[in-house]
């Protein structure tokens, strides 16, 4: 049996590339200091609007193997080479935004017994026995039925495998906090003249925004801000990245965040804010 290392990282995520947008300087960092990080992906995004005029003839199952494409390559950037589609490709189908008809898709995440897919995940939490999970919040970061799903699907996986044998001692959602991402705002403001795009997403448009004392947990990935922003990159048909920014298919700007933010719902708190997922589990710091 092979040793595993002594960080494990397991990342539980709705689409391909939302990884790369929330924790890709995250995992990138954590993969180059040598941990394990492993990235589940609950569907291939099959819904997903086209940006490329190109690439729009992509719909349904041709676009969700161009998005698995689109994800290896940014996996590529980031260096992870354990990256996974919940219960095998195919399994759950992306469920389009909240009050579509796509929604009552027998097919589609949404739909899904939490519980069955939950035990997808459980089989590679018993495989990797990672000590930290990432995901999103209870609201899915702003609410689509694939991300809410996500976080039902990884916070149940969680209570599941610790009755099979391995307890994750931490879980953390990703956020971001209100004071950071308003001055993120007023810097974009200030060079959206320069950029490609016209106008301006807001903060309420940013997936996990809360007041700053929700957080308990900062990242500093700015040493790897050219593997995030060449990650995003990667997903061509999801995200058009310039320079410190991006913008998905509204063609609203939004700033790049290369420190990420979590805040730790399951796990002991430091007196401090933290500056790494593994802080205070033995063997791992």
């Amino acid at each position: 049996m092979t040793e595993q290392p002594a960080r494990r990282l397991l990342l539980v995520h709705a689409h391909p590339d939302d990884e790369s947008i929330n924790n890709g300087a995250t995992m990138a960092r954590y993969a180059a200091e040598g941990a394990r990080v492993t990235l589940v992906t609950c569907t291939l995004g099959e819904l997903g609007e086209v940006i490329p005029p190109g690439l729009r003839h992509l719909t349904g199952a041709a676009l969700g193997e161009h998005r698995r494409g689109e994800l290896t390559a940014a996996m590529r950037e980031l260096g992870v080479a354990d990256f996974r589609l919940l219960g095998g490709a195919g399994r759950y189908q992306d469920s389009g935004m909240m009050g579509l008809p796509e929604n009552d898709d027998p097919a589609c995440f949404w739909r899904a017994d939490v519980d069955d897919a939950a035990r997808h995940l459980v089989e590679v939490i018993l495989e990797v026995c990672p000590q930290v999970l990432v995901t999103y919040d209870d609201h899915g970061g702003y609410g689509h039925p694939d991300h809410i799903q996500a976080h039902r699907v990884a916070m149940r996986a969680v209570e599941l495998a610790a009755d099979a044998g391995w307890r994750i001692p931490k879980v953390y959602w990703n956020r971001v906090p209100r004071a950071i991402g308003e001055r993120a705002f007023a810097q974009l403001h200030a060079d959206l003249p320069g950029l490609p795009f016209t106008k301006s997403a807001v903060l309420d448009d940013v997936p996990g925004v809360v007041d700053d004392e929700r957080i308990t947990t900062e990242i500093d990935g700015t040493a790897y801000a050219t593997a995030k922003s060449a990650a995003m990159a990667a997903h061509a048909t999801q995200i058009d990245v310039s320079g410190a920014y991006f913008a998905l298919s509204n063609e609203l700007a939004q700033p790049l965040f290369t420190t990420e933010y979590y805040e730790l719902v399951r796990g002991e708190p430091g007196d401090t804010r933290e500056t790494d997922l593994f802080s205070g589990i033995e063997g791992a710091s």
